[in-house]
């Protein structure tokens, strides 16, 4: 599965599977001892969950971390599309 994270604001992510928006990943608390939490955005029963999601949330101690769980994604910043 080909995970990547969009970048929104600092400490502030889409979490895309194959394109598709799936989950978000927020960091909550100073950045010195912050927490992450990756959140499915839709709830699935466990069997239907993409992996690595076992469960609706999963916290982490770094934005590291998070990003081995999701098997080294890369970032990248959000597009913005402005209508002319």
């Amino acid at each position: 599965m080909a995970y990547r994270l969009s970048r929104l604001a600092p400490g502030s992510y889409d979490v895309l599977l194959n394109g598709v928006i799936i989950a978000s990943l927020v960091r909550s608390g100073d950045t010195d001892n912050a927490t992450w939490t990756a959140e499915l955005l839709v709830d699935l029963p466990p069997g239907e969950r993409p992996a690595p999601f076992t469960e609706m949330e999963h916290t982490f101690g770094s934005l590291e971390e998070a990003r081995e769980w999701l098997g080294h994604t890369e970032v990248s910043d959000a597009q913005i599309q402005s209508k002319i």
